[in-house]
């Protein structure tokens, strides 16, 4: 098969943003398992393209001090999310498209500022497609629960906690019109009202959005607003947008979630468009899988987002 081009896997193995531990151990699950006996690399090598491990980056460990702050463990992710900014970065100047390795949700703010940091050094800005069955939209003072890992959104967009909105020196990360939403289903009053303050609404695409109009329409519209970006986008994938009966390897299920099939459409159509710039998935735990479905679905769906089709 002809060389499509270079891909950079790196994990991130940081779980204590989220409220239940174990989806940092779902770096390893992903890069470890040998869904019909290959390795994750060699899949990514199977379709064509140049694939680099560059391994994990380093976590800062948190201390039991601050688990009942809000947010909880602020300085170790801020510490954390600096090394990912670093490490993300080194994949992207090796002209390498990143695939991340979750961890939970809040490795989005390192990640994603590394991404967008790199195209606007270019003079580009960059887009993102958000795919999870919640809105990550919380800040400090709208969570309940003071866990980051319900914040990364409202951090990239320029609230929240100066130390993780001005990570790379700039502010904010995201330009709002180059942004979408798929599959939301389980948000708070706070993030609904954020959602509408920031003249989001049609930009979220919801699981209520997806059953009348279908997984395909969503998308394809979700990818029309973020490729509007010059430098192209990139894609978050919370695995808990998929429902329970097919993903049960997560922490924050909610019944109602997108189908097998309808999470694979969603990348392939994601592959076939172009633009793609990083693709990064979180949130699979698993402490909570069940015979491994969840890990194996996560690496299916990364080779759907880089190509991989049934003929």
């Amino acid at each position: 098969m002809a060389e499509k081009g270079s891909v950079g896997v790196i994990g991130v193995p940081l779980g204590f943003g989220a409220g239940k531990t174990g989806s940092e151990l779902g770096v390893e699950a992903m890069r470890l398992s040998r869904v019909r006996g290959s390795s994750l690399t060699e899949h990514i090598a199977d379709l064509g393209y140049d694939v680099r491990d560059f391994g994990n980056v380093e976590i800062v460990r948190p201390e039991a001090s601050a688990e009942h702050a809000n947010p909880r463990f602020l300085k170790e992710i801020a510490e954390s999310c600096e090394k990912m900014f670093d490490s993300v970065g080194d994949v992207l100047r090796d002209g390498r498209l990143p695939v991340i390795l979750g961890g939970d949700h809040s490795i989005a703010i390192g990640s994603f500022s590394a991404v967008s940091e790199h195209f606007r050094s270019n003079g580009e800005e960059v887009g993102l497609i958000w795919f999870d069955a919640h809105a990550d939209i919380n800040t400090p003072e709208t969570s309940g629960s003071g866990n980051i890992h319900g914040m990364p959104l409202a951090i990239l967009l320029g609230e929240g906690p100066d130390s993780l909105v001005n990570l790379g020196g700039s502010a904010p990360k995201l330009d709002k019109k180059y942004f979408a939403h798929v599959g939301a289903r389980d948000l708070d009053a706070g993030e609904r009202d954020r959602i509408r303050a920031h003249g989001l609404r049609e930009q979220f695409f919801t699981m209520s959005d997806i059953d009348k109009r279908g997984m395909l329409a969503c998308v394809e519209d979700a990818i029309a607003i973020a490729s509007q970006a010059p430098g192209g986008f990139a894609v978050t994938f919370d695995v808990d947008m998929i429902d329970p009966r097919f993903a049960p390897g997560s922490g924050t299920l909610v019944r109602g979630g997108a189908t097998y099939r309808e999470a694979h459409l969603a990348l392939e159509v994601v592959a076939e468009h172009g633009g793609l710039r990083s693709f990064e998935i979180v949130e699979v735990n698993p402490l909570l899988d069940q015979s491994n479905i969840t890990v194996e679905l996560a690496i299916e769906l990364i080779l759907s987002a880089l190509g991989k089709t049934i003929i």
